[in-house]
């Protein structure tokens, strides 16, 4: 059987497909696609190596105890579609690229192809306090706790766990990159370029990633994106601003922390079970980070501001996030507004606004 490129999502084993000189063009027996870059199912051990360690966490349901919660089981392929970010396939679709790409391991372990399975460690609470970046809590008793039980001190959080998969969602900024800022004209006038700053320390509103207080210059990928997190309203006047980096900028992105590869764990001090049972708390920061929030919601930005203020004492330069009200644009929160220079302002007048909403 074959595989096209475009039905694997892993950006490792994209490289990997991409950089072989005796790849094959043709027609995918998964998806249909025709004239694609395909893989092999027969001729590929390298992808039956890969495949198998992540087949290597996972338990027949034959062989877990009687006490593992149902719940926490489900046939492989759609465990690989739900929680693991490696194929563009449906359940079915993965059931039968493992079942050819590791056709051995199938024949002398059918069950693990054919049963329900689980990851034997998620219920053992000595493995989950050394490895999971939420020990044996949930994300809901994270929040609950740092709203409403103790927000400096917080145990929930496995900082050195934390700190591992941060390392691989580290992206650069170079300098001399141009991002964006946008402020409402208050009084019909255009801002000063020495006005297009981070609010000054200790006037500074809560907001997603700074507490109250704390200064942090929030910027945007594009010019248009700055106008949807403003809020500008018809007949609004606003300036942008035009920063540019003086230097390069090491940052965590946050829109991507949960679309790590499995397959870079060597490098950076995983294995493949830590992934699997830190998949859904990563997934969780990302949706947390990128929530839409109401003018009123100052309590509910605690946990990515928690998340945020350990990135930003792991010295790292800010966080870059997806908008929440701009499809496809991207935002990014600097620690230190000096690492950035405001060059040129403009003004501009809001004619139109699109509105999208449903009945709740």
């Amino acid at each position: 059987m074959r595989c096209c490129i475009e039905c694997i999502k892993d950006s490792e084993i994209k490289g990997i497909v991409n950089s072989d000189p005796n790849h094959i063009i043709g027609t995918c027996d998964f998806c249909g696609g025709t004239q694609r870059l395909l893989i092999d199912t027969e001729e590929n051990e390298w992808i039956s190596e890969m495949i198998g360690r992540v087949l290597d966490v996972y338990t027949p349901i034959s062989n877990l105890s009687d006490s593992f919660p149902k719940e926490k089981t489900g046939f492989i392929g759609d465990v690989l579609s739900q929680n693991w970010n490696i194929f563009n396939l449906n359940g079915n679709q993965i059931q039968r690229f493992v079942k050819a790409i590791c056709r051995e391991r199938y024949e002398e372990q059918p069950e693990l192809f054919e049963m329900p399975v689980g990851i034997e460690e998620m219920c053992h609470d000595d493995y989950l306090n050394r490895h999971s970046i939420l020990r044996t809590y949930q994300w809901d008793d994270f929040v609950k706790g740092i709203k409403e039980v103790n927000r400096f001190h917080s145990g929930y959080i496995n900082k050195d766990v934390l700190s591992i998969f941060l390392q691989c969602a580290v992206k650069k900024h170079n300098k001399g990159e141009v991002l964006y800022r946008a402020r409402i004209c208050s009084n019909g006038k255009k801002y000063k370029v020495g006005e297009m700053g981070a609010p000054p320390i200790g006037i500074s509103r809560s907001g997603r990633v700074n507490p109250v207080g704390i200064s942090v210059l929030y910027l945007s990928d594009s010019k248009a994106t700055t106008l949807y997190e403003v809020r500008a309203g018809v007949y609004d006047y606003i300036t942008i601003g035009s920063f540019k980096l003086l230097e390069e900028l090491r940052v965590i992105n946050l829109a991507m922390i949960d679309q790590i590869s499995p397959f870079i764990g060597e490098r950076f001090g995983f294995d493949m079970t830590e992934y699997a049972i830190n998949l859904e708390h990563l997934r969780m920061i990302a949706h947390e980070i990128a929530k839409p929030m109401r003018n009123d919601g100052a309590l509910d930005y605690l946990p990515t501001q928690y998340i945020s203020e350990f990135i930003k004492s792991k010295c790292y330069d800010g966080i870059e996030y997806a908008s929440t009200v701009h499809m496809g644009g991207l935002n990014l929160a600097v620690f230190d507004e000096k690492k950035l220079k405001c060059t040129y302002t403009r003004m501009y007048d809001v004619k139109k606004i699109h509105y999208n909403y449903v009945a709740v």
